[in-house]
């Protein structure tokens, strides 16, 4: 009996490693700052065979997106499942603390039995969760796992990120002259070299995917691995990384599937599919595709995988503060239209920032903007954007014929501009704050950004519908009655969006400044701030406004004194009279991602001496 026993014993355990071996080894290949340059996407100027021919060997997915058109906060998605507006993570680099329960998912992988390693960057735009990796280094491998364990393995390659056009390339395989560039680009020397040098660049990230794909091959480990394709988001030339178009939202992705593995696969071999797909679905896919039960904080949707759900109607996407300048935007694509709802219709879609014009091209798009050698379109994004953008993607796919006007669309600007606004309810928006005040709440009250915007006290309808209102510009000034409500309101982020909707509407709302001036004094100084910058170009009244400015400057919280540095870089010359306070910010010594008010403070030192 007893050697029965040890009998069964043995043919459970030898079961168990069979079924383990049998599990599929999962490699993403993620590249950085790429729209679809590719040759498998239609590119023919593109010079990409490894990525063709992987695409040749797998499903090519035509309608894939980031949720937001920058790094940081698009890979907290990729690593949670779960949308950055929903928990504080949203702004770029913020590092905001995550409720304990929404785990990096590799962990999930880790319990199943999975060696899990990441080469090399991570970058998930809140406190680091280290335990979810074996590894994770610049020498991070699959070959450090126990003999038969199944991998998941993630390799980031960033050859191709938006710093490789810094510096210019002497030499080039691609031609600048004959180099495809969209309309909205001037077609500068810089522009056709750095569009050129690019697809240098996407050649160079080709081989190195061509590279990893040879080495799972000389390991003998193609035929048990699943392999995923994609770029952390668009890019990188301007107007694509940063921005909500198709151009900084609209990522290649590929997957191929073993022959061993092919019931898994969502399409024959060959095939490119229309199914929407957002990075909001890949951690709940892969834990689909592994047979791990998907956790009910995610909020994607499994798209391949036993635990597959129906096809998304809508992706959707973010942007809010991009570096050290503030903004707020969402997005909503269907298979034809992108909606873009801006929250911040004041500023332009280029506002000045240091990392990007470090681009020799957008520079020269900017210089030739003020020289007058842009034609409309090409000035566009330099003056204040509009409230909504409506595109028609297949016929418009480089969003410059904004149909938001055209009656003939109305339908269709309704249905996603509801879908829009329904979804920042649904997913509890946390950006209706601004962000200053959002970190400071959620600290003073010793909890999380995710828990602060899902208190039941916590006015989230009332602050959405004070956006919607306020951010909506109006020629005759019908919406100025609810405005001026608002600006009495108990709640002092309603105030701040009353008090942007008048800096928004300004030209048809010429209220009496009687209604601005006890902003001045408000318990918000992100509403001082605004109604500062309300005083000093519409008002007159610069002195009262730079004293505010002032006081801002050495506010304990760093979002709230990169807000009044914005305002700063937007009165320009007559920021001279807080030179030396400026001067201070950018000496003062930060710690590593905490340097934005340097930054700005540095950018406003930069348009006082150019407009002397």
């Amino acid at each position: 009996m007893k050697f029965l026993v040890t009998l069964l014993l043995q043919a459970v355990f030898l079961f168990a490693v069979a079924q383990q071996t049998e599990m599929p080894n999962i490699l993403w290949i993620s590249s950085e700052d790429n729209s679809p340059f590719l040759g498998c996407y239609g590119d023919e100027f593109a010079t990409t065979p490894n990525l063709d021919q992987l695409a040749s060997e797998g499903v090519l997915y035509e309608n894939a997106f980031a949720t937001a058109p920058v790094c940081a906060p698009t890979r907290f998605t990729l690593i949670t499942g779960v949308y950055p507006p929903s928990v504080g993570t949203q702004n770029m680099r913020s590092r905001n603390p995550i409720p304990e329960f929404i785990r990096f998912f590799p962990e999930y992988l880790k319990e199943k039995g999975y060696y899990c390693t990441n080469n090399s960057k991570k970058d998930y735009n809140t406190i680091d969760q280290p335990d979810c990796w074996d590894e994770s280094s610049r020498e991070a491998t699959w070959r450090n796992r126990k003999e038969g364990q199944p991998f998941f393995h993630v390799r980031n390659l960033t050859v191709s990120h938006e710093s490789s056009i810094h510096k210019t390339a002497e030499t080039l395989f691609h031609d600048p002259e004959k180099v495809p560039i969209p309309p909205y680009h001037p077609r500068t020397p810089e522009m056709k070299h750095d569009w050129a040098q690019y697809y240098d660049k996407v050649m160079e990230m080709d081989r190195q995917v061509g590279e990893v794909l040879k080495q799972l091959e000389e390991d003998g480990l193609a035929e048990n691995t699943i392999v995923f394709y994609f770029s952390d988001h668009g890019g990188i030339l301007g107007r694509s990384k940063r921005f909500l178009h198709e151009s900084g939202t609209r990522v290649p992705f590929i997957v191929r599937f073993p022959k061993k593995y092919q019931n898994l696969a969502p399409a024959k071999v060959g095939s490119k599919l229309d199914r929407l797909v957002n990075f909001i679905d890949f951690a709940p896919t892969v834990l689909s595709l592994l047979d791990i039960p998907i956790p009910g904080y995610m909020q994607g949707r499994a798209f391949m995988g036993e635990q597959a759900q129906a096809p998304r109607k809508y992706a959707y996407n973010f942007r809010d503060r991009m570096d050290e300048k503030m903004d707020m935007g969402r997005a909503v694509r269907d298979k034809e239209f992108r909606y873009i709802r801006n929250f911040v219709p004041y500023r332009p879609h280029l506002q000045y920032l240091g990392y990007l014009w470090r681009a020799p091209s957008m520079a020269s798009w900017a210089a030739a903007c003020e020289s007058g050698d842009c034609n409309e379109l090409q000035q566009r994004y330099f003056l204040p954007k509009p409230t909504e953008e409506l595109y028609d993607v297949k016929n418009d796919p480089h969003n410059i014929n904004n149909l938001a006007d055209d009656p003939r669309y109305a339908d269709k600007l309704q249905e996603l501009r509801t879908a829009c606004l329904n979804w920042m309810l649904q997913i509890h928006d946390a950006a209706l704050l601004p962000e200053g005040e959002m970190r400071m709440q959620a600290s003073e009250k010793g909890i999380s950004i995710y828990e602060l915007v899902r208190q039941e006290d916590f006015p989230l309808s009332k602050l959405l519908q004070a956006a919607d209102i306020a951010t909506q510009r109006n020629n005759n000034a019908s919406n100025l009655p609810e405005i001026i409500s608002m600006l009495n309101d108990a709640y002092p982020a309603v105030r701040y969006w009353a008090a942007s909707g008048l800096l928004t509407n300004i030209n048809a709302a010429k209220i009496d400044k009687s209604y601005i001036l006890p902003l001045l004094e408000d318990e918000s100084t992100d509403v001082q701030i605004v109604a500062a910058e309300l005083l000093y170009h519409h008002y007159g009244e610069q002195e009262t406004a730079m004293k505010i400015l002032k006081r801002a400057l050495v506010h304990e919280e760093i979002m709230v004194r990169v807000r009044a540095l914005n305002v700063l870089e937007y009165i320009g010359k007559g920021a001279e009279v807080l030179k030396e306070e400026l001067q201070v910010l950018t000496e003062k010594e930060a710690p590593n991602h905490a340097n934005y008010d340097i930054r700005a403070a540095e950018n406003v030192l930069l348009k006082i001496k150019a407009q002397k």
